[in-house]
């Protein structure tokens, strides 16, 4: 009996340890999130061949990489993306609903991080008051502070100020974001600090922007080598205000003058560079990864969307553009092996959209195309509300494939919304270009669980959103015969990388749908972290350990 006791408790014993273990709090020192904007997936495999083995191909090979991963909403946008990507959830929720929208209550268009009860910290310049008080729910680097008794930092890095300010979350130690023009420095607001710390001082008088500027923009390997493009003269990229043509090599100290000053460092390569050069400024000047807690450091590289905005997702600008960022997260991988421990972070890897090939590149191959004329549908809007209604003035704004009515003039004239929104939905669809339009009323009484309107749904905040709503057809754009954009919900805008490496997830692929929301929860879930308040991703199991 004595036998059987004690084989019992060795055996609960050894249960309990296993659950111990099982259960044990191990996280990584440092979380890097590297978002790259307008990285379509494709940009993986296209230029793989081209690619060195310490940057895209470490993650890939080394990692766990999501094939068949979309945005799961429309607008998809650089705001909402970088919202969507660290709340773990949709503008329906966090309430960034695009880069800029027509605010309904103050009767004006806003931008989606400007706050003007801060000024902004180092530069005079007015434009830099920022703050991400418009997002209304917290962020995974929120969350992994909140874990920590605010003891672990978050510093956020990027070109574009809603690139460092919504990824940072609502208690960043630090966001900051590149301010072109005379100056070419990393700038913040004072919803951070009262002054740059003296390591981002440091770096601005670095002299790195001057090198950068100071040379000429050349393909990195012979032009003949990059198959992958179309040829460099052609009608479909917009050149450098200064250049007769769009092609390399592109020469940035005559072009600096007339195209911004240090902001054409944007529209290049090098301005990846110097993000990354920051980031690693950052991580030694605030000791990210060696205090004793988790700290989280979120990189935006912003490039890649003005050069593809300029050029083109065809472009040998776009392909040179990649092959610079693979040595450039090379860079950075092997000094966070140095300087952190190699398998003593984690990183993830994401694009906050993608992109449309250019339409006229399309229409010239024969694949269905076009342009959107937005002066024109306006016209048509308010000529029919004009003769119908009796009134143009019942459209106050028309903004991101939205219609605003003026309610006021609305019960002036004693009409109904939603008689004349199903009016306008009835004029809408017929218009050529469009694939769906439907009322704001329908999405709140309708609940549609797969498909086009489900993206539309979700990215559809009842108070901030329009009364009527439109989608186009596919590869039709509001936008110049020059270059490409984003915005969608088709998959040429929602299909982007998502690739998990180092501590606490695996090695391998999937290729079941995964969303862009399954990142927060799932690095929440690595973390052992509560998820952000309004996250409605699933954490993606396969990916970890």
């Amino acid at each position: 009996m004595n036998k059987l006791i004690l084989l019992f408790s060795i055996f609960i014993m050894g249960a309990t340890a296993s659950m111990q273990s099982q259960y044990k709090l191990d996280r990584p020192k440092l979380v890097v999130g590297i978002v790259v904007d307008q990285m379509r997936y494709d940009y993986l495999t296209r230029f793989y061949s081209k690619y060195g083995d310490g940057g895209f191909k470490r993650l890939l090979n080394e990692g766990f990489s999501c094939e068949n991963s979309h945005y799961n909403f429309i607008p998809t946008y650089t705001a909402v993306g970088h919202a969507s990507i660290y709340t773990g959830t949709t503008g329906s929720t966090h309430g960034i609903i695009s880069n800029y929208w027509y605010d309904k209550f103050e009767k004006k268009s806003i931008y989606c991080v400007d706050d003007f009860n801060y000024p902004a910290v180092g530069t005079s310049s007015t434009m830099e008051q920022k703050s991400p008080y418009r997002m209304m729910t917290t962020t995974v680097t929120d969350e992994l502070r909140l874990s920590q008794n605010m003891k672990g930092k978050t510093i956020a890095v990027g070109l574009k100020d809603r690139s460092a300010v919504l990824p940072g979350g609502h208690s960043s130690n630090g966001s900051y974001w590149f301010h072109g023009r005379d100056e070419g420095n990393f700038v913040t607001s004072a919803y951070y600090m009262e002054a740059l710390p003296k390591w981002v001082d440091q770096f601005n008088q670095s002299g790195l922007k001057e090198n950068y500027i100071g040379m000429k923009w050349e393909t990195l390997y012979p032009i003949k080598e990059y198959t992958e493009s179309i040829e460099d003269e052609n009608i479909y990229e917009q050149p450098f205000t200064g250049e007769v043509k769009p092609v390399f090599p592109h020469d940035l100290p005559e072009l600096k003058e007339l195209n911004g000053g240090y902001d054409l460092l944007k529209t290049t390569p090098f301005g990846n560079s110097l993000v990354m050069e920051f980031a690693k400024a950052a991580i030694e000047g605030e000791e990210l990864g060696a205090r004793g807690y988790t700290d989280f450091l979120a990189i935006s590289f912003s490039s890649p969307d003005y050069i593809g905005h300029r050029f083109g997702v065809d472009s040998k600008e776009v392909q040179d553009t990649y092959l610079r960022l693979d040595r450039d997260l090379a860079e950075l991988l092997n000094y966070l092996d140095q300087k952190v421990g190699k398998d003593q972070y984690t990183v993830f890897l994401t694009a906050d959209h993608a992109a449309v090939q250019v339409p006229a590149y399309l229409k010239s191959n024969k694949i269905p195309a076009g342009y959107f004329d937005e002066a024109a549908f306006g016209n048509l809007i308010r000529e029919h509300c004009a003769t119908r209604w009796g009134s143009s003035e019942i459209i106050e704004y028309i903004s991101n494939f939205q219609i605003f009515l003026n309610h006021e003039k609305l019960k002036e004239l004693k009409l109904l919304r939603e008689e004349v929104s199903d009016d306008l939905v009835d004029l809408i669809i017929n218009y050529e270009g469009v694939s769906k339009a439907l009322t704001a009323l329908t999405l709140q009484r309708t609940e549609f669980s797969e498909g086009m309107l489900s993206r539309l749904q979700k990215g559809y905040n009842q108070k901030l959103s329009g009364d009527v709503l439109w989608i186009p057809d596919p590869a039709i754009i509001s936008y110049s015969q020059y270059g490409s954009t984003h915005g969608s919900g088709y998959s040429y805008d929602t299909h982007v990388p998502i690739i998990f490496y180092g501590h606490g997830s695996k090695k391998g692929i999937t290729r079941q749908p995964v969303e862009i929301i399954d990142i927060a929860p799932t690095i929440s879930s690595l973390l052992k972290i509560s998820f952000p308040n309004g996250s409605s991703g699933r954490v993606i199991e396969t990916a970890l350990e």
